[in-house]
């Protein structure tokens, strides 16, 4: 396929845009359609990126013939039946993590991709980061062996805002979110299988109704142990810091940041063709679509992830 591929994206907001911005910089893709619920908003944003199409409703822009592929930033609730309703259309689709929350409408997504042939690609981010890139071609190499990975995943959130400080039309969670970022990474840089996993919560938000601060344990079948703690109550730093203790060096990743355990930076630039994981996150579903292939971070490969968070889930609710 040499042809310019034609996209539609759904979902106008932080990550949306994030993505519109990745994908100015790759060639022989093009933003034809854009979908939002905000009208107003969302032809403010095409116009900003030079894209025609605009609508409040999936399906108008599913109905173009031209659009080849969809990536799909919107509410996590919709995620599901959205990556469906895009694959019985005949389109490919990229669906921002996490994929559903519920293993039920996970199974059903990877149900879809098999029957019609697709490409069906999850957003796990964390896979295309240069600095866990790293890690993994190291581990692949037989030069490193994961013992243990520490992640603390921080945010301050108190309310329903956005990357942006917007508001948010839904709910954001800690375990069928942030957590999928962690679960999916571990089972992929250990090689191995999740044998083991607990989880524990604190406090119920009295009016945001989630969990606001989490600890998970987890275990593969290659002996190695996560310790993962989660809050939307701490003030700062905020983000993702991910600690990996191997059997021969330890490596601290924040983003695309990388340094070893005695804080030596280590050069991560040339890992991939960009720093941006997003981007390359987006290059890899292109590449697919072009190719024919199943892509990093299918939705295949990432529904034992959304088994585990069940399997967590089921913990919870049974305290």
């Amino acid at each position: 396929m040499s042809k310019t591929l034609k996209v539609a994206l759904a979902g106008a907001g932080a990550f949306g845009i994030k993505h519109l911005d990745a994908i100015k910089l790759i060639d022989g893709v093009e933003v034809v359609s854009l979908v939002s619920r905000d009208l107003e908003k969302t032809r403010e944003v095409a116009g900003k990126y030079g894209i025609g199409h605009v609508s409040t409703d999936l399906a108008d822009s599913l109905a173009l013939k031209e659009v080849d592929a969809v990536i799909l930033c919107t509410p996590t609730q919709m995620h599901a039946a959205q990556a469906m309703q895009c694959l019985q259309a005949g389109k490919h689709v990229q669906v921002e993590i996490p994929l559903a929350d519920s293993l039920k409408d996970a199974e059903g997504v990877a149900a879809m991709q098999k029957k019609t042939g697709l490409v069906a690609m999850c957003g796990h981010t964390r896979r295309f980061n240069p600095s866990h890139q790293w890690v993994h071609r190291k581990v692949q190499a037989g030069e490193f062996a994961i013992q243990q990975m520490d992640v603390q995943t921080y945010f301050f959130r108190r309310s329903n805002m956005n990357a942006l400080g917007q508001p948010r039309s839904w709910t954001d969670h800690l375990l069928w979110h942030h957590a999928a970022h962690t679960v999916d990474l571990f089972r992929y840089q250990t090689g191995g299988d999740i044998v083991q996993a607990n989880a524990l919560q604190g406090p119920i938000h009295a009016t945001l109704g989630i969990a606001m601060d989490m600890s998970i344990q987890l275990k593969a079948s290659t002996g190695a142990i996560c310790t993962l703690s989660l809050s939307f109550n701490n003030e700062g730093p905020l983000g993702t810091f991910f600690r990996y203790i191997g059997d021969s060096g330890t490596y601290i990743a924040r983003y695309d940041d990388l340094v070893d355990g005695k804080d030596n930076k280590i050069d991560v630039s040339k890992v991939d063709v960009s720093m941006n994981g997003i981007e390359l996150q987006d290059r890899e579903f292109f590449a697919a679509i072009r190719e024919n292939r199943e892509p990093i971070a299918s939705v295949a490969q990432v529904l034992p992830c959304y088994r585990t968070l069940h399997q967590l889930e089921q913990q919870l609710q049974g305290e």
